[in-house]
């Protein structure tokens, strides 16, 4: 059996997955936490690559390994190889104030003609204009700017703090679509931009093809033999779009620390209402995203509250009717990034003395994470992405009333691939391709969700509750 790694350095994890070139099956597994802060050293990713790579039992008898990541998070390095500053991750909501100055610099419009991007907090390039603005030190010593995939793929190639090589950096196309410096159009960056925002320029990552080779790995890392060939590696999302073999067609929900939708197209996107952003994908196309802060932590907050499991959670919700009894849940309780509302916090409207009861909050809890992510479908079809069928993953994906209320709230077939880690499943594929120089067919086991007659009420409900608090973005579909 010959076996191929794919790592995922999320935002809460790094995953270590081992599995058969044939098949695809998942041989072993390993997985170490990351800190729950939105600033961090960058080193604790590092660490818990290592980590991970010693509870899936070392990659001693692996043939390729790949790294997929969270997005947009920067890593600013000097000209030793060493880090200059702790990295905001992207949804840390402190740089806020540096989207707003980027836009109001140039106008929105212009980051959107050029790079696909509405500049969101989250894009590696306002965080670039963060760091010039809290720490002007670390910005003048920083040499070289990664995103989180770049720099555990560099690490892994033997480079690190004292090696130098930051010119040895490797990216690829649907990492570097995320930083808000580089244009699909043209499948090149816009160094402009970059300086623009830091103040300065700086050596960025070389955006390898989809099929390419970053390199092999370093001697004297843990666990891990020198010499390994590296797939080019991903941001997450495309990781898992290549994983589910993503169509035309086809929309993506991931309801994991964040609520993520995102279709395959042929080309570039440009929404100049603000939502969409147009990152690349993994093979070579496109993957149009929109993406909120809350997702699947507010099942587990509702839970808490309740005092009960997500089993339990899902059995209250399923008890009360579409909509709630009138409760509404706007869940914006780390802020909010669709729509942008980074000072905003979770509120429940619509309480009295009889709605208010068990059943009725922990539907509120599901229909209002739900409306959020389905107001991004919405979005993608008003710039003209088609779907007509929907993926349902994630970590929250089999929760039934997640499933029973997303079939309730949108009007396409539903179908919920069979539970896997779809990242470091991408980032084996890309492994893959680096000894076959094509990708796998590996099969996919799903389950298509009855058909169930729709409740409008339930995004008009949503819709009301944002109106009320004075939320409401006119750019937003509306319910009829």
């Amino acid at each position: 059996m010959t076996l191929v790694a794919g790592i995922d350095s999320s935002t809460q994890a790094c995953k270590v997955t081992v599995r058969d070139l044939a098949t695809g099956a998942r041989v072993r597994e390993g997985k170490a936490a990351h800190p729950d802060a939105t600033v961090v050293d960058p080193e604790v990713w590092w660490a818990a690559l290592l980590e991970a790579v010693r509870a899936a039992g070392g990659l001693d008898d692996v043939a390729a390994v790949s790294v997929s990541g969270q997005q947009h998070t920067p890593i600013f390095l000097d000209t030793s190889g060493a880090v200059v500053a702790r990295s905001p991750l992207w949804n840390d909501t402190g740089s806020h104030p540096q989207m707003v100055a980027l836009n109001a610099e140039l106008g929105r419009e212009e980051w959107i003609r050029r790079t696909g991007l509405p500049l969101t907090l989250s894009d590696t390039v306002v965080k670039a204009r963060w760091l010039r603005d809290t720490d002007p030190d670390a910005a003048r010593r920083t040499a070289a700017v990664a995103v989180v995939h770049d720099w555990l793929t560099w690490r892994l190639r033997g480079y690190g703090p004292g090696t130098g090589g930051v010119d040895r950096l490797t990216t690829d196309r649907s990492e570097a679509s995320g930083t808000g410096y580089w244009s699909g159009q043209d499948e090149a960056y816009t160094p402009d931009l970059f300086a623009h925002a830091f103040g300065a320029s700086a050596i960025l990552p070389e955006v390898l093809g989809p099929l390419g080779r970053a390199g092999m790995t370093g001697a004297g890392i843990p666990g891990v033999p020198a010499g390994i060939p590296i797939g080019v590696g991903s941001g997450d999302n495309a990781a898992a779009a290549l994983a589910l073999g993503l169509a035309d067609g086809d929309a993506v929900l991931s309801l994991g620390t964040s609520g993520v939708v995102y279709a395959r197209t042929p080309a570039p996107v440009h929404d100049y209402s603000g939502y969409v952003c147009s990152y690349a994908d993994a093979t070579g196309a496109h993957l149009p995203l929109v993406a909120t802060l809350n997702a699947a932590r507010n099942l587990h907050l509702g839970a808490s509250l309740l005092g009960c499991t997500y089993a339990e959670l899902s059995d209250l919700a399923l008890e009360a009717p579409a909509g709630a009894g009138g409760l509404a849940l706007l869940p914006y309780f780390e802020g909010e990034r669709t729509p942008d509302l980074p000072h905003a916090r979770g509120s429940l409207q619509g309480a009295t003395l009889t709605n208010l009861t068990r059943a009725n909050f922990a539907r509120a809890v599901v229909e209002g994470t739900l409306a959020s992510q389905v107001a991004m479908l919405d979005a993608l079809h008003v710039c003209g992405v088609s779907t007509t069928r929907m993926l349902l993953i994630g970590g929250a994906a089999k929760n039934h009333a997640v499933q029973r209320v997303l079939a309730q709230m949108v009007d396409l077939p539903i179908v919920v691939p069979e539970f896997d880690e779809y990242v470091t499943k991408g980032a084996a594929m890309q492994a893959a391709a680096v000894l076959d120089g094509a990708f796998p067919s590996w099969p996919l086991a799903a389950t298509e969700l009855p058909r169930v007659a729709l409740e409008p009420q339930i995004a008009r409900q949503h819709v009301e509750a944002q109106r009320a608090l004075g939320y409401l973005d006119p750019a937003l579909v509306v319910p009829s």
